[in-house]
């Protein structure tokens, strides 16, 4: 496994950030951001093989990472624009299932070692988001996600401010910023990754991450620990 940036000590995702996501979820343009965790055991490098229960609902989530470059708390919307070190391409594989099963999401996209992240750190002066970089998601050739991240509802300096009001941001940590509409879990029918599927997630002046989809069959409760 190769990251882009060394591992963080915090992988922060924002929900609901694109306006065609709120709505194939049928939810209102949130006031402020729809926030959850992640743990860097997540974390896989963006050419990695990802590994999932063969009985779960795997979904894709295309999405715009920032890298902090510089401690925060307190930020102000300049000062976190000034603590950006640049830009990645990360893709918040979900198991749907999983995150159904309460209100709060964090079972279904925390399992370990499902979230590429890479190829290069793209820096401010070579990528702005806020002018609109194309984002593309591909399942076997078949493009399923594309949208431009000059459409996100808050954007990176708006995230990283506001993260900081309530936990110090450092050199490393990443702050998943939200996926466009297009998911699997939105289609009908209802579409998952499956075995062997080949997955490419792109932001344009970034990089392309491809990963292959390998399942592994789960134990049952007779048969040992539960995932």
């Amino acid at each position: 496994m190769t990251l882009p940036v060394p591992t963080p000590t915090k992988v922060i995702c924002c929900g609901l950030n694109y306006g065609d996501h709120i709505a194939e979820t049928g939810r209102d343009r949130p006031q402020y951001p729809t926030l959850f965790a992640k743990f860097a055991d997540t974390l896989i490098g963006p050419t990695d093989d990802i590994v999932v229960p063969d009985d779960a609902q795997v979904d894709w989530e295309a999405e715009l990472a920032v890298v902090v470059g510089r401690p925060i708390r307190h930020a102000s919307r300049a000062e976190a624009e000034a603590a950006i070190l640049g830009y990645t391409v990360a893709n918040d594989i979900s198991m749907r299932d999983w995150q159904r099963r309460t209100l709060q999401w964090f079972q279904g996209k925390a399992w370990d070692a499902t979230t590429p992240v890479g190829p290069v750190v793209a820096t401010p002066d070579e990528v702005d988001p806020a002018a609109g970089l194309t984002i593309t998601c591909r399942v076997n050739g078949d493009e399923v996600q594309r949208d431009s991240t000059k459409t996100l509802v808050f954007d990176s300096a708006d995230l990283l401010a506001y993260v900081s009001t309530f936990t110090v941001l450092r050199p490393g940590d990443l702050i998943l910023t939200g996926t466009p509409g297009g998911v699997g879990m939105s289609r009908d029918p209802a579409r998952w990754l499956a075995d062997g599927d080949v997955l490419e997630t792109e932001i344009e002046g970034i990089g392309l991450l491809r990963n292959v989809i390998r399942t592994t069959r789960q134990n049952s409760p007779t048969e040992g620990d539960q995932p």
